[in-house]
């Protein structure tokens, strides 16, 4: 939040004796100069003559044309497979070992890293590009008195420059003047944060008056603090004419900002290029990985297992062929121990090293030949699909939020698949579920309750009066007529003075910026011309400010203008300058707000806002009126925290000069500490911040986005549970809870409002003994529901054939009978997430159906979402829009932005971002569902189409004396897994699907496949390699039963295995297609033609062993129907199994395929019919 300085106290202020003062500081860390940078103003030599700072270059790239080759590669090996390919690479360069040609054997590996390498040089080419576009733009720095256009990459810690309006900011700079007398500039940081809203940075007054437009006369010495990443803090004094004063956030602005609404600024230049806080910040967020391509992992040292153990068969053979064939080796010619020729090769060794390196070198061969049993070009097929996939995301239309012109965004390409498993969904209320469009509905002034019975103001303010001026907002606010009465009154009544500090501390008590616009808004309506009639608008960080100081002004209170030390309100037509002595911003600590106002009559007061958990501690005791106005004021609070309006406590007091004396000195020596300020500041606070009198309270109304109940229910009958992390009051989170059905009536609610360690232990402990909720007895694991004995997930039965799946209530946890909501507040949190207390709260929320956190602090989101992702194998995803959601989307295994209110911090640290929250249901039920079927079924099918490759090889093998030759060529088997059969995988994996996104949004349980793991788990690994040992099996031996006394060379075998395996492995993909397009048939049955074709090509190069054979068995009818009988004979378990299941056991998948089919069906038939009268 920003905020604003303190007014110029004249300098004989600051000389005055100090008095002592009660508060002492907690100084754990004493700052030395020596600690802190020194920035000399218009002086860069001096300044980075001791220290040695960054230049204003800014690099982004990876690689320079030096590095890129050695670089890229070191990056692209971290894959392990990467290295087990290039080690299969290196070992068939070894004479001995060289089953395939040399180049051949290279070509895998090289094809994939050299695509990788296009990809990451087109990639930091780009960066490149963008990098100079930055470092060659220009901006005027003073140089010899003049300010002269430089460079920004020239740009060094020191120089003093110059920006126009509309105009980048080129590094971090500390303001010195502004065309604005006053100091102020208006800044957008939306290259920095996200956030379109204008803020506010201030020039010193010590500076601003030694500054012209086209000169800078300041020559003091910035000490600020050393380079961090904090984009909301900066802490440093200057010195200036022996004089010195503090800078803060409000006076620095960070490099990528743009100046609006101000004609130019002139400041000092104290980070540069690497050092600024937005190039700190560009660190990318931190990668995940997909839960199944972990599974992968456990299957793919499955597939190792096996590969090393055909390969110790092969060796085994080998040696045992030898032992017993021993004496014939000099008779056989690749055995031969000798050459026996005249030459002057004879009497050498020829290719024979003996018995024991002979059967080494056959395992090592044989890894050679079997290599693809690790599926290589399974992770390019996974990228290019996880890409296709991201795109029909990116472009569905159910998606787009029209309202904000924002599309779905995915930002991370490694996840997909994981949408379609999520357990858990963690999620923010204000600008997630709700709108995030404040508006003031009611409010309790003086005890007394307002805001019932709204009206429609007729001017938007009191004044009445033409002579006066009238502000026009950009939307109209309904007020009380009552509570404007009494504003109108002119009247000393406690009940009217009250009324009046109140509104003026909604007005004065904020960081808003006001706009007037010379354009006028549909509010003013047409017929307004009258020149007392002005619009005007608020910007502001934070839409509850917006709204407070809207509603102020629809009630005759408008704030329209603000400068670094003053505010000017309107008040009914009267103008009202007030200074502004200092401001304590809100912190997360104090949960509240104040400002030190100096009235025009010298009254100095203190207004303060913030949560009643804050306000009420620090109120004025002692007199009955006030316990009076306490309890209705309580009353009111807990009446508009039922309706699930958001709630602040306004208070004020007036100071006394030594208070303010005081106040002032400590204020100053607190604002000019560069370590622990913000600490400092918080005591300094306190001061203040005490004996307050109360003046009343604020309710906001918050809407619920459309289709947010609808979203919820959905998710929940899917078996996801959503828990709500806010930091509103618990009555409001309530209430908004049971307005968007997370919340029932007749659920049981467990409040856990502890206040120590020992008080929360105590209220966990007998929530579970009342509800009878059982300890985790597994350490880390979670006390699941009743699950599949094999994945963990609900057990559904399927013994009939309809689609009213058994009813499995998530909230319905092992040793519950009721349905249970726990609602647990901050401070609760903070004894239970630091202490031992972890366990008891996993244990209780995990058998919830709903959880509800209140009060809770951004890192305590993560510390929840932690809390269950440590503990369980389910998989979590978390939504929000704001800065405080960040560390909550980064903790979970999925993070999604929402494009809201409160900037885009949340959409920059999320994996995907969206416009509303209703798109989760689309975006789990539909698209996360169809990319977990997609991926499971492809690594399956690309496991399936390797091994069955490599155990016809296997087998090929085993029947020719173990020798690790091969009957196919080395391009057919190089080109098997690149060429033949690759497309239509691509092609299934991001077309196919099972069921269309009507039916998947219809039935919301069809989503609980991926929680039982059905299109992928270890039961379906091992059938899957036991078909393909099947298929193995009658794709070699029928060739060879059919060929076995005829003269067919081996290279014809091959050819005929090759086409063979092409067509085996296609159709078997065909069988398994759920939805059939052009593009489908155009993959699988063009792959086909285009083996057919590759085959055809190289039987046609005469150097090639295979010349000429596909022409010689194309014309035998024989070689047909062998490849017809092969694919009949190795699919048809497959078929009669998959019959099996569908008819007699079949999955929710397929029940509500048949579903659809017949009603679709049913649809063509009435289509059909003639239409009767």
């Amino acid at each position: 939040m920003e905020h604003i300085p303190p007014s110029e106290i004249p300098h004989s202020r600051h000389r005055r004796v100090r008095p002592k003062s009660s508060v002492q500081f907690d100084d754990k860390v004493i700052f030395h100069d020596d600690n802190g940078n020194l920035i000399y103003v218009n002086d860069p030599i001096k300044t980075n003559e001791k220290y040695e700072f960054a230049g204003n270059e800014i690099r982004t790239s990876r690689y320079t044309l030096l590095n890129f080759l050695p670089k890229n590669l070191f990056i692209q090996f971290h894959r392990v497979a990467y290295l087990y390919f290039l080690a299969i690479a290196a070992l068939n360069q070894l004479p001995p070992l060289a089953v395939f040609g040399r180049t051949v054997s290279l070509f895998p590996l090289l094809f994939v890293l050299c695509v990788t390498a296009f990809k990451d040089a087109y990639e930091d080419w780009r960066r490149h590009r963008s990098d100079s576009h930055e470092n060659n733009r220009q901006s005027l720095v003073l140089q010899s008195a003049q300010f002269r256009p430089k460079r920004w990459k020239n740009i060094q810690a020191g120089d003093v420059v110059k920006i126009l309006a509309d105009e980048m900011i080129p590094a971090d700079i500390v303001l010195l003047g502004t065309s604005d007398q006053s100091g102020v500039a208006y800044i957008q940081t939306m290259n920095l944060d996200g956030e379109s809203n204008l803020k506010t940075r201030y020039a010193k007054q010590e500076t601003t008056s030694l500054v012209l437009p086209d000169a800078c006369a300041v020559s003091g010495v910035i000490t600020c603090e050393p380079p961090n990443r904090n984009i909301y803090e900066f802490t440093a004094n200057m010195e200036l004419n022996g004089h010195k004063f503090p800078l803060n956030q409000s006076n620095i602005v960070l490099r990528g900002c743009v100046l609006k609404n101000t004609e130019w600024i002139i400041g000092v230049v104290v980070y540069a290029g690497q050092q600024t806080k937005a190039m700190l910040n560009s660190a990318a967020s931190p990668s995940k990985r997909s839960k199944l391509e972990s599974y992968m992992n456990r299957e793919t040292f499955w597939l190792s297992v096996f590969l090393f153990i055909m390969c110790a068969v092969v060796a085994l053979g080998m040696g045992l062929w030898l032992v017993r064939h021993k004496d014939q080796l000099d008779t056989l010619p690749y055995y031969r121990k000798t050459y026996v020729t005249n030459g002057p090769d004879n009497g050498k060794h020829y290719r024979y090293y003996g018995i024991p390196m002979e059967t080494f070198f056959s395992f090592l061969s044989s890894i050679i030949v079997f290599q693809i049993m690790i599926p290589i070009s399974l992770y390019i097929t996974m990228e290019l699909v996880r890409l296709g996939q991201s795109y029909f995301m990116i472009g569905d239309r159910d998606m787009y939020d029209a309202n904000s012109g924002t599309r779905f965004q995915c930002r991370s390409l490694n996840i997909n698949e994981d949408l379609g498993q999520i357990r858990y969904v963690f999620s923010d209320k204000t600008g997630t579920l709700t709108e995030n469009k404040m508006q003031f509905k009611r409010a309790s002034v003086h005890g007394k309750n307002y805001g019932s019975s709204l009206l429609i103001a007729g001017n938007n303010t009191a004044a009445a009066d033409s002579g006066k001026q009238i502000w026009k907002l950009k939307s109209e606010i309904p007020v009380d007529s009552e509570l404007v009465a009494l504003l109108q009154k002119d009247s000393n009544r406690d009940e009217r003075i009250t009324a009046h500090e109140f509104f003026l501390t909604l007005a004065a008590c904020n960081t808003v910026i006001p706009i007037i616009c010379s354009s006028t808004f549909p509010s003013c309506g047409k017929g307004e011309s009258n020149k007392n009639i002005e619009c005007i608008d608020y910007q502001g960080e934070s839409p509850d400010e917006q709204a407070l100081v809207s509603a102020a002004s629809a009630y005759g209170y408008t704030l329209f203008e603000r400068t670094s030390g003053n505010i000017v309100i309107d008040v009914n037509g009267e103008k009202l300058r007030l200074d502004v002595l200092g401001l304590h911003e809100f912190d997360s600590v104090r949960k509240r707000m104040s400002v030190v106002i100096r009235f025009p009559d010298n009254v100095v007061k203190v207004l303060v806002k913030g949560a009643d958990t804050s306000m009420f501690s620090i109120l004025a005791h002692g007199e009955e009126s006030n316990n009076g106005i306490w309890q209705e004021t309580q009353s009111h609070l807990n009446e508009y925290s039922l309706q699930g309006l958001r709630t602040l406590v306004i208070a004020s007091r007036d100071l006394s000069d030594s208070e303010l004396e005081e106040w002032q000195s400590m204020y100053e020596d607190a604002s000019t500490s560069l370590t622990d300020r913000s600490a400092k500041l918080r005591q300094i606070a306190a001061l203040i911040e005490c004996k307050l009198k109360l003046l009343g309270a604020t309710a906001i109304e918050d809407r619920l986005q459309e289709g947010v109940p609808e979203a919820i229910e959905s998710l929940r009958q899917a078996g996801i549970k959503v828990w709500v992390l806010t930091g509103d009051k618990q009555e409001t989170a309530i209430s908004i809870g049971l307005s968007c059905k997370l919340l029932s009536v007749d659920m049981q609610q467990i409040v856990i409002n502890g206040t120590s360690e020992v008080e929360c232990s105590n209220l966990l402990a007998d929530a579970k003994a009342k509800y009878g909720v059982r300890s985790s007895s597994r350490g880390h694991q979670n006390p699941k529901c009743e699950t599949d004995s094999k994945h963990g997930g609900p057990d559904i039965h399927n013994g009939t054939k309809s689609l009213s799946m058994p009813k499995w209530n998530p909230g319905k946890e092992e040793g519950t009978t009721a349905q249970l909501a726990l609602i647990i507040d901050g401070t609760s949190l903070v004894y239970i997430l630091e202490k031992e207390l972890q366990s008891e709260l996993f244990d209780l929320a995990t058998s919830c159906r709903v959880v509800l956190c209140c009060r809770v602090a951004p890192l305590q989101k993560a510390g929840i979402v932690d809390l269950i992702k440590s503990r369980t194998d389910d998989l979590t995803l978390a939504i929000g829009d704001g800065a405080n959601d960040v560390s909550m989307i980064q903790m979970a295994d999925v993070g999604v932005g929402i494009c809201g209110q409160e900037g885009r911090q949340a959409v920059m640290a999320s994996d995907f971002a969206m416009g509303q929250f209703q798109f989760l249901k689309k975006l789990l039920l539909v698209h996360g569902h169809w990319n977990y079927q997609r991926i499971g079924y492809l690594v399956l099918y690309n496991f399936y189409r390797n091994a069955v490759f490599v155990l016809m090889l296997f087998w090929y093998i085993s029947c020719t004396a173990f020798s690790t030759t091969s009957a196919l060529t080395d391009w057919s088997s190089v080109l098997y897994s690149v060429i033949y059969t690759s497309i239509p995988t691509v092609i299934v994996g991001v077309l196919d699907k099972d069921l269309s996104h009507r039916t998947l949004l219809q039935y919301p349980k069809l989503y609980g496949a991926g929680h039982r793991h059905e299109a992928y788990n270890m039961q379906l690994f091992w059938i899957t390699m036991l078909d393909t040992l099947w298929q193995s099996l009658v794709l070699f031996y029928i060739p060879v039963f059919t060929y076995k006394d005829s003269t067919l060379d081996i290279w014809s075998m091959g050819s005929l295995w090759t086409i063979s395996v092409v067509i085996l492995v296609n159709v078997h993909l065909a069988m398994d297609i759920n939805q059939w397009a052009l593009v489908n048939h155009v993959a699988v049955w063009g792959s086909i033609v285009i083996t057919y074709g590759c085959v055809v090509i190289l039987d046609s190069i005469p150097v090639f062993p295979n010349y000429g054979t596909i022409y010689h068995l194309a014309r035998s009818p024989t070689y047909w129907m062998t490849i017809l009988f092969i694919i009949i004979l190795a699919l048809l378990p497959r078929f009669f199994c998959k019959a099996v299941c569908q008819i007699f056991y079949p999955s929710d998948i397929q029940i509500a395929r048949e579903a659809e089919t017949k009603s679709k069906q049913h649809d063509d038939l009435r289509s059909k019919l003639p239409i009767s009268n």
